[in-house]
């Protein structure tokens, strides 16, 4: 790059640089570098013991638990003048000295909640949504129990106001229809006032119910009511508002007796929540396949991949399914 340096001012940069076969970005990069590893201190910066100095005053009893703005002031009232408010902090920062000095209270990350459902009424998850009502901030409160197995809403009630008496007596009810037994079954909400109530809380102890509850802010930890709320609220019948309780007690009824009974659902090989819950879904998958090779004796050559088989029923469902472990063996290699 000395030679490019040396030849620059006689026939250019330009010039230089393509008869010294060197690129022109290099060139400049190179310049740019020594630029910055040669550049002086400028003139009006502080010097090695000035800096000592602020340094000094900084830390004297008086100053140390003071902003440097405080100081900077207390020291022109006294007729002193070290340098500038801005350079105090640039020299504590320097030395990693500015930062908060409370000590602030740091929550605890809370474990990430990992719970597993293999047969219906083994875990069940509830919430509470808002359905606008006939006026502006006006609402009507749904409280939906679903079993995370089979998807099925085991009980729901529309209500004027959100409170714990009430989730106690629909919980109650849905409870005994069931045939719950103690030690069966784990209760899973979010953080809301009536999920974490007392009295809630001792109704559950009462009945011999496990209770759970997401972590706080994260909605994925009660992934399976968040998704029936969706299809509620998607659905094209769904109004804007409703027009009184008993209007909004008729549509909710409508629409579980359809997602309970009707709607095939993806996640339990496109059987019905009701079918999954009673125990009546292997007969439907037997009949679907009893269908399939019906069709494929018929047309074998418009089933290039053999006998189709009917969507595969559930086995497990998890709420934040573990993440899987690599063996040792693969981690070996």
């Amino acid at each position: 790059m000395s030679a490019v340096t040396s030849l620059a001012p006689m026939v250019g940069i330009v010039a230089a640089c393509v008869r010294l076969a060197v690129a022109r970005a290099s060139y400049y990069r190179a310049r740019v570098t020594r630029a910055a590893t040669t550049r002086s201190s400028p003139p009006r910066a502080l010097s090695a013991g000035e800096r000592a100095q602020v340094l000094e005053v900084l830390h004297e009893p008086r100053f140390c638990d003071l902003a440097p703005a405080e100081a900077f002031a207390t020291l022109l009232d006294e007729g002193r003048y070290l340098c500038s408010e801005r350079t105090m902090y640039r020299i504590l920062a320097s030395r990693g000295e500015v930062r908060e000095r409370r000590n602030l209270l740091a929550h605890p990350r809370l474990a990430r909640l990992e719970l597993l459902a293999t047969k219906p009424n083994e875990l069940w998850s509830w919430d509470i949504t808002k359905l606008k009502g006939p006026a502006k901030w006006t609402y009507f409160y749904l409280y939906v129990v679903l079993d995370v197995f089979s998807r099925y809403v085991v009980g729901w009630m529309v209500a004027t106001e959100e409170n714990a008496t009430l989730a106690k007596q629909l919980v109650a009810e849905v409870y005994d229809r069931e045939g719950i037994q103690p030690s069966q079954l784990t209760l899973h909400a979010d953080r809301g006032s009536a999920m974490t109530s007392k009295s809630f809380a001792l109704l559950l102890a009462d009945l011999g119910v496990t209770k759970t509850h997401s972590r706080p802010h994260v909605s994925n930890d009660n992934p399976f009511s968040e998704s029936a709320f969706k299809t509620l609220k998607y659905r094209p019948d769904f109004p804007e508002r409703f027009g009184g309780l008993q209007d909004a007690r008729r549509h909710c009824a409508a629409f579980f007796d359809w997602y309970n009974h009707e709607h095939r659902h993806g996640a339990l090989g496109l059987c019905t929540p009701h079918a999954v819950h009673r125990g009546d879904a292997a007969l439907t998958r037997q009949r679907r396949a009893s269908t399939l090779q019906t069709a494929f004796l018929a047309h074998p050559e418009r089933f290039p991949r053999g006998l189709p088989q009917p969507p595969a029923l559930p086995t497990e469902v998890w709420i934040n399914k573990p993440h899987r472990e690599v063996s040792s063996q693969n981690s070996a290699l």
